[in-house]
């Protein structure tokens, strides 16, 4: 078996504000008993309580070399080399553990790596390894595949990199999925791939898309192929998915277990699913909810996007109700002050507030 399957603890269950712990424990009980290992958390996942979640249902249950564990250094929670120190101690005390096997330096574009480097934060990183309290350090990044080149030029000694990267996203200008692997097989980086079913987009098909991938009939499920699109390139490590309930573990569990590499047939499918997406617009959100954390105005971005998304892309009558429902406690798309506190965090670089006003002219202008 080839393992490349990661649980990434992004979104994982929740009841209300809190993780279903339950339910957490049986996906994570699943997916150790399928012979999968991997947990990737951040400090800002769910306001915090990825780590704990992990430290409470994982941690206390299993053997500390059973599982690799990755965390991440996040910029909005350092201003200084300083305070870089505390910061990773209190990770290692949230999720209760010793050490982790992998650190990333998070979210590096042009604007956070000069962040990271002007507070020593690579240095800081091989100085935790050093100290046995990281095994290996890498990045996740979000930008082209010049300022990637230029990380990995700078900093050989990054010992892998995590990507966004889909069938969607292969050629994409903005995302650069293709590109970005590249500059990774050139600087001989092993990758993880976060986003592989794009936040769920995948698996959301329209019907003229979902008859395409119906038609070909290799595939256990939407998401399936999707995961083993990802994981069919040579040098991918893992391949994270981000499940919220028992029904997606299994589906990936079933899809990644006796993984099989894409057919040329595949290849030319998702392509064409890929053409269908392009051709009916939509905004280019993945709902990692980055944006929504600093909003004075307190929108939901990703939920009204998803209901624009809904509407162009899918036709969805009732996506007008669903923005009600997200707009009840919450701002109102017209109601962003143009600050830009959410397009500097976004790690798709998208232009938030003039979607916004798109949103906007979609569902409050009757």
């Amino acid at each position: 078996m080839e393992d490349k399957f990661g649980f990434g603890c992004m979104r994982l269950p929740m009841n209300g504000e809190q993780v279903d712990y339950e339910e957490f424990n049986k996906m994570i009980d699943m997916y150790m008993a399928s012979g999968f290992n991997y947990f990737d958390t951040a400090h800002g996942y769910l306001g915090g309580k990825s780590e704990t979640a992990i430290r409470d249902c994982l941690v206390p249950r299993y053997p500390r070399d059973s599982y690799i564990l990755t965390n991440k250094l996040t910029g909005n929670f350092f201003n200084s080399k300083e305070e870089i120190y505390p910061l990773f101690e209190e990770q290692l005390e949230k999720t209760g553990v010793e050490y982790f096997d992998y650190y990333l330096m998070h979210a590096q574009d042009r604007e956070h790596y000069a962040q990271f480097k002007k507070c020593e934060a690579y240095e800081v990183a091989q100085e935790l390894k050093t100290a046995g309290k990281v095994k290996h350090v890498g990045i996740s990044f979000h930008d082209t595949a010049e300022v990637l080149d230029m990380i990995l030029t700078e900093h050989p000694e990054i010992e892998i990199v995590q990507l966004q990267f889909n069938y969607v996203d292969y050629n994409s200008a903005s995302v650069q999925g293709k590109r970005n692997y590249e500059v990774c097989r050139k600087h001989q980086k092993p990758v993880l791939i976060m986003e592989p079913i794009k936040g769920g987009g995948l698996v959301n098909l329209p019907d003229e898309a979902k008859k395409v991938l119906d038609d070909l009939g290799t595939g256990k499920s939407y998401a399936s192929y999707a995961m083993r699109f990802a994981a069919s390139f040579e040098g991918v490590y893992k391949v994270l998915s981000g499940m919220s309930n028992l029904e997606q573990m299994e589906d990936n569990i079933d899809s990644m277990k006796d993984f099989k590499p894409f057919t040329s047939k595949e290849f030319e499918a998702v392509q064409k699913v890929t053409d269908i997406l392009d051709s009916l617009g939509g905004i280019p959100c993945t709902a990692c909810r980055y944006c929504t954390d600093g909003c004075p105005k307190k929108i939901s971005i990703p939920d009204l996007f998803n209901c624009f998304n809904a509407k162009k892309q899918f036709n969805d009558w009732n996506s007008d109700y669903y923005y009600g429902v997200y707009t009840k406690e919450n701002g109102k798309a017209s109601e962003c002050i143009g600050c830009g506190q959410c397009e500097r965090v976004c790690p798709q670089h998208l232009k938030i507030i003039d979607h916004l006003k798109e949103v906007a002219e979609t569902f409050e202008k009757k």
